[in-house]
């Protein structure tokens, strides 16, 4: 089974994150090899150059306390440097301490004779590098001599090799941390695009099954009404049937129009001050007419003065579907009782139903699309299209207010709207 794309996706996500931290750490890590390189390299020199100096200084101290001449010889016997050759010639070449020093030695001692110092590398036959380093000095009363301190580059190498293994364990390291890290990160950055997905999928699924159903109904009445010749009564029947079903699949596909228009940003949102108490008193007297005819009371039980920013159309759909919820969910005989006013300064509407309530585990899921909860639910609300409280979310948040429902433990349902204080900033 090939992998879905968002998979894919988070795979090559995943492998970027790790390619361009590892280039990181090669370039750091090249540029710092170099740089410690040629400090270890530095620092080799610099120890030669010291050991040079301690064997002239030797030389001298000897020189100065001899009374025979070859006891200049036995300050070089007698000076020691770990992992240093210390050698003492003249000028053109020939050894006076140690016995003998390879040809490479004394060409190079001939060398610096001639140019004062010398720094050179010489290869073994064995792959090793010696570093030597050569200087000419003299001292009072004797003729002039060369001073050459060799040492072997594998302790240059050794140091170098130490650092390689402990940076490729730290960069081995780093290297699975930013895996873990970067696929965490990927993870979150495409979480919110497979929920878009999933939403968008689950959305269109569920929008296929409410169309479906009275497009099914229209074609079955239409179909009955054709099989065979009926009376005009029949006819009117079958055509107010299929007017009914025109209607609810009209509602549907204006409410997933004004859902679509909400997400691009295309429903363009009015600013005017007007007065929420305005608006819920048209609605009321709107919804009174579906209330009588179901046998609900539908009764406005605080009138406060309540100025909003806002479109007054918007608002007015939030404030009838808020109605016609607690209408469609309260049985024959309960009642609906509407407050509009003031909390604190902020304007708010408070919509309060004798309907059955809506269970706890429910509640957090009522602003859903098309979600209706129970069948027993659904079936109450048959004309309903799952829609209405997604839409109502929809233009409180773009209007900054808050939309809550509250169903006590006994039953009822309470829908509130509290809108902010202050002129709402134009979009």
């Amino acid at each position: 089974m090939p992998d879905s794309p968002l998979r894919v996706l988070r795979r090559r996500l995943s492998t970027w994150y790790l390619a361009t931290f590892g280039v990181i750490l090669l370039l750091l890590g090249g540029g710092l090899f170099v740089a410690i390189r040629h400090q270890f390299a530095t620092e080799l020199d610099a120890s030669l150059r010291q050991a040079t100096s301690e064997l002239e200084r030797a030389a001298a101290i000897r020189e100065r306390e001899a009374v025979l001449a070859g006891r200049v010889v036995d300050a070089v016997d007698e000076l020691h440097i770990p992992d240093r050759s210390l050698y003492l010639l003249t000028l053109d070449g020939r050894v006076i301490r140690p016995d003998s020093a390879p040809d490479w030695v004394s060409a190079a001692a001939r060398a610096a004779g001639h140019r004062g110092t010398l720094d050179l590398d010489h290869e073994l036959e064995d792959e090793g590098t010696l570093r030597l380093h050569a200087e000419r000095f003299a001292l009072p009363g004797r003729a002039a001599m060369v001073a050459i301190a060799v040492a072997d580059k594998l302790e240059l190498e050794d140091r170098y090799a130490s650092l390689i293994v402990a940076f490729g364990a730290a960069a081995l390291a780093a290297l699975i941390l930013v895996a873990a890290a970067g696929s965490l990160l990927v993870g979150q950055s495409i979480a919110p695009i497979e929920r878009s997905l999933e939403q968008m999928r689950r959305f269109m699924a569920d929008a296929a099954h409410e169309l479906r159903t009275p497009l099914s109904v229209l074609r079955s009445r239409a179909e009955i009404a054709l099989q065979q010749p009926r009376d005009g009564a029949s006819y009117v029947a079958a055509l107010e049937g299929i007017d009914a079903e025109s209607h609810r699949l009209s509602r549907i596909v204006d409410d997933l129009l004004t859902l679509a228009r909400a997400e691009s940003e295309q429903r363009p949102i009015e600013r005017s001050r007007l007065f929420l108490d305005d608006l819920v008193v048209d609605a009321v007297e709107a919804a009174r007419i579906v209330a009588g005819r179901k046998g609900v009371t539908l009764t406005l039980a605080e009138f406060e003065e309540a100025p909003v920013d806002g479109d007054p159309h918007l608002l007015r759909q939030l404030v009838m579907i808020l109605l016609d919820n607690a209408v469609k969910f309260t049985p024959e005989g309960g009642s609906v009782e509407v407050k509009v006013g003031s909390d604190a300064g902020a304007p708010q509407l408070t919509v309060s139903d004798t309907g059955p309530g809506i269970p706890a585990d429910q509640l957090p899921h009522v602003f859903e699309r098309f979600y209706r909860g129970d069948p027993a639910r659904a079936r109450q609300a048959n004309s309903g299209s799952g829609l209405g409280l997604a839409i109502a979310r929809w233009i409180a948040d773009a209007h900054g207010a808050t939309l809550t429902l509250h169903s006590g433990a006994s039953g009822g349902t309470t829908a509130t709207a509290r809108f902010p204080t202050g002129t709402l900033p134009a979009s």
